[in-house]
């Protein structure tokens, strides 16, 4: 693969990078990332993934175009209202970046549909809002041996971590949530702060970078964690539970 003058103008500000280069777009522009959710922290995940020129990008959302969506998902407008989420998505995409090959499943992630759609990606990167996909994305990507790049809010708060349970010394997300907690609310009980999932999404969209380049120390093993209301994050460890029957089976 041969970049085009376009491309070269269009990435330029990558490939002067040494760590990425030429050979770095290539591979993104190879790559195939899965987001769950086009909402919160997948609306500015995909618009980043698209802008970086990731090649495929599958999104996956069962929802359409709510008023109350706009206040936080940045990736659909207006005049959107009404229309398929992923659909909504796409046209966004196509206007951030017309090469980007999108493939749109306007339905909702279970277990008759959940292991060819993921098994088709290089990564999955996860933004839904209920632990049952969750848990189910997990157990697929641990199946399939796909990288999961993971998020999560709350009002003012956020968490993104990479699992990759398949690996004898990193955790899956079961490691971290075992069972379904009880009195989660979720952003519709509890409130959010729209730009928060900026935020959070925009670091799952570096995430995802960094898995598909090789760069950097990524969050595999590690949990992030991000305090709006004190600006500040820490890492801290995460790791794999020896009980836990999913990674160690």
């Amino acid at each position: 693969m041969s970049l085009t003058d376009d491309q070269l103008e269009r990435y330029a500000r990558h490939i002067i990078l040494k760590e990425v280069g030429g050979p770095g777009q290539q591979k993104l522009m190879k790559a195939r990332v899965l987001v769950i959710g086009a909402g919160g922290l997948g609306s500015p995940l995909m618009m980043y993934l698209a802008a970086a020129g990731v090649g495929t990008i599958g999104i996956i959302d069962d929802d359409t175009v709510d008023l109350s969506n706009l206040q936080r998902q940045i990736i659909h407008m207006t005049p959107s209202l009404g229309s398929d989420k992923v659909a909504s998505a796409k046209q966004t995409i196509s206007e951030i970046n017309p090469e980007i090959n999108v493939i749109t499943y306007a339905e909702r992630l279970d277990e008759d549909n959940a292991n060819d759609i993921i098994s088709a990606y290089d990564i999955v990167a996860d933004g839904c809002d209920n632990f049952t996909t969750r848990f189910l994305v997990n157990d697929i990507c641990m199946k399939n041996k796909v990288p999961l790049i993971s998020g999560a809010l709350s009002q003012f708060d956020g968490q993104l971590a990479t699992f990759k349970g398949y690996e004898s010394d990193k955790p899956c997300y079961r490691c971290l949530v075992p069972e379904h907690p009880r009195g989660v609310l979720s952003c519709a009980e509890a409130g959010i702060l729209g730009a928060v999932a900026g935020v959070l999404g925009t670091m799952q969209a570096v995430e995802v970078l960094k898995e598909i380049l090789e760069l950097g120390d990524g969050l595999a093993g590690k949990l992030l964690i991000y305090d709006a209301l004190n600006a500040a994050s820490r890492t801290i460890k995460l790791p794999k539970d020896p009980g836990c029957k999913y990674c160690n089976g």
